[in-house]
C-alpha cells in the first residue's frame, strides 16, 4: 500500500485540476469538482489550453498568426475562465480557486498536470440515446494520464450525496489502484462500497490469469468470492469506517457496471483489464464505461 508521503496525489497541496473549454457540457464538471474540492479543502484549479500550435495548422501557417486572430483567442479564453470560476462558486462558495490560461495543447498540458494532482476532472457530452461523445482530448487524457481521471457527463445527476461508490473489481494486481482509490472515495464521502467482481474472462478461455477449462465449473464462483475477499482484505483493514458489500457476478462486466451507475455517486474502474497490457493505455471495459454510464467515472492509472 502507498501512504500519502509516497503518494503525490495525495498530498494536502495537490490541487483537483479541472480542463474546462467553453462549451456547455463542463458545466456539471465543473459543479462537481467545486464541491469536492471544497469538501476536501483542496484548491481547484481551472485550466483552459489555447492550443495555438493546432490553430496554426488549421489556417495553414506553423510560423505566424494575425496578431488579431491571438488576441481574439486570449479575451474569448479568459472569458471561459470567468464563467467557470463564477459557476464554480455559485456550486460552492467556500472554494479556492485558480485558473490558469496558457497556449498548450490541452491533452499533453492535463496528462503534465496529472502527475500531481489530486484528480483531473474532465466534462462530456452526451448525445442521443446512450450514446456519448467523447472527444480527443478526453480519451487522450484518460489514456495517457497519472492518478485518477474523473469524467463527468452533462447528463449526470448533480447530488446524488448517500448513494454508494461503486468499483470494478477485476482479480488482477493491476487493478489495485482502483481499488485503493474506491476505498479512499468511499470514505471521504462516508458513503457504503459496492464491489463488483464479474467473471469477464470466461468467453476468452482465461479465467483469472488461468484455463478455465482445467477447473471444475463448481468451483469456479467460490474460488472468485473468495479472490474478491483476499483483494479487499488489506484495504478493509486500512479503512475500517467503509461498509462493504460484495458482488459477484458470472456476467461480463459492463452491462453490470453500467446499471450500477444509475443508483451510484462514483464508478470508480481501472485504466487497464486483467492482461495490464502497456499497449492498450485504456482498456476496453473503461473506454465502454465512459461511454454508458450515468454517474461519474473515475479512471484509476496504475503508478
Amino acid at each position: 500500500m502507498t501512504s500519502k508521503q509516497d503518494d503525490p496525489h495525495r498530498l494536502a497541496t495537490a490541487p483537483i485540476v479541472l480542463g474546462v473549454d467553453g462549451t456547455p457540457a463542463c458545466a456539471q464538471a465543473i459543479r462537481w469538482a467545486a464541491r469536492t474540492a471544497a469538501r476536501r479543502g483542496r484548491l481547484l484549479h481551472i485550466v483552459h489550453a489555447l492550443d495555438l500550435a493546432a490553430t496554426r495548422a488549421l489556417l495553414g501557417s506553423y510560423d505566424v498568426l494575425v496578431p488579431s486572430v491571438v488576441t481574439a483567442m486570449h479575451d474569448y479564453a479568459e472569458q471561459v475562465l470567468v464563467a467557470a470560476a463564477s459557476l464554480a462558486r455559485e456550486a460552492a462558495p467556500e472554494v479556492t480557486i485558480a485558473t490558469e490560461l496558457t497556449e498548450a495543447g490541452p491533452a499533453r498540458l492535463l496528462i503534465e498536470m496529472s502527475k500531481s494532482a489530486h484528480l483531473v476532472v474532465l466534462g462530456a457530452r452526451s448525445d442521443v440515446g446512450t450514446s456519448r461523445h467523447l472527444g480527443s482530448t478526453l480519451l487522450k487524457v484518460t489514456a495517457h494520464g497519472h492518478g485518477a481521471i474523473v469524467v463527468v457527463h452533462d447528463t449526470d445527476v448533480d447530488v446524488r450525496d448517500g448513494a454508494p461508490v461503486v468499483v470494478g473489481v477485476d482479480g488482477s494486481p493491476v487493478g489495485e489502484p482502483a481499488i485503493a482509490a474506491a476505498f479512499a472515495e468511499a470514505s471521504e464521502r462516508a458513503a457504503e462500497l459496492v464491489a463488483v467482481h464479474a467473471w469477464s474472462d470466461i468467453d476468452e478461455g482465461a479465467f483469472a490469469g488461468a484455463d478455465y477449462l482445467r477447473l471444475p465449473i463448481a468451483a469456479l464462483e467460490p474460488a472468485e468470492r473468495t479472490l474478491l475477499a483476499e483483494r479487499l482484505a488489506g484495504w478493509q483493514e486500512k479503512y475500517p469506517d467503509v461498509r462493504v458489500t460484495r458482488e459477484v457476478v458470472t456476467s461480463g462486466p459492463r452491462r453490470i457496471l453500467a446499471d450500477h451507475s444509475a443508483t451510484a455517486q462514483l464508478l470508480v474502474v481501472g485504466s487497464r483489464g486483467r492482461g495490464g497490457f502497456r499497449g492498450l493505455l485504456l482498456g476496453s471495459t473503461s473506454a465502454w464505461i465512459l461511454q454508458r454510464a450515468t454517474c461519474p467515472v473515475m479512471i484509476v492509472h496504475p503508478a
